[in-house]
Parts: C-alpha cells; sequence; structure tokens
C-alpha cells in the first residue's frame, strides 16, 4: 500500500493514560463510547420514518399488511413521532392486553383516544 507514513506517537499519545489503573482505564472507555454513541442516540429520539416505525412492529410481530395499515393510522393522526411500537405499549399498558392484541383492537378502530391523550 502506497502513501505517507504516519509517525510512531503512541507514547505520546497515551502518556495522559499510562497513570490510570485498570479499572480507571475501563471506566474512561465506558465514558468515550458513551459520548460517541450519544449524538446517534439523541438522532434516533428525534426521527424516524414510517419505514423505521414499521420495522418495528414487524418485530413486534405483526404482519407488513398491519404494520403498514397501524403505521398509516399513526402518521395520519400525527402521532407517528411517539413510535408506533410506543404507542401499542401504551394501549396495552392502559387496557392491560398483550402488545398483538392492542395492535388489533387498534387495527379493528378500537382505544386510538387512548393514544391522543
Amino acid at each position: 500500500m502506497s502513501g505517507i507514513e504516519r509517525p510512531d506517537d503512541f507514547e505520546s499519545r497515551r502518556g495522559h493514560l499510562r497513570k490510570l489503573s485498570d479499572a480507571e482505564l475501563h471506566a474512561y472507555f465506558w465514558e468515550l463510547a458513551d459520548k460517541i454513541v450519544e449524538p446517534l442516540i439523541e438522532e434516533a429520539r428525534t426521527h424516524t420514518t414510517p419505514s423505521i416505525e414499521r420495522s418495528v412492529l414487524l418485530r413486534m410481530g405483526f404482519s407488513s399488511f398491519e404494520a403498514n395499515a397501524l403505521v398509516d393510522k399513526m402518521k395520519m393522526l400525527g402521532l407517528l413521532g411517539r413510535g408506533a411500537g410506543h404507542l401499542i405499549l401504551k394501549v396495552a399498558t392502559a387496557k392491560n392486553l398483550s402488545a398483538r392484541a392492542a395492535g388489533e383492537a387498534l387495527l379493528g378502530g378500537h382505544y386510538w383516544e387512548v393514544l391522543s391523550a
């Protein structure tokens, strides 16, 4: 492979880590890992698409047809930003149903008022 070789500066770059114990290095690693993924988590929290929400419902056991119908209705009502899976679980909790039963009830036109509250 051609290119400019990078000077070996490992020793100087790790100087601030040399005095840390294994436990401190472990804690520092996870602190940095949290900082790296924080923007990704925020992006996922604030941005979604109908495709992503259908995918969530598919993983919850709904068919493609059911997931599409639920997402379309949630989008029409302006609820999709809350997360389709979250909305299904909200109904399930409020009505003491399984997630599957809650989704089926929503498909049947029931319990949408639970989500508008």
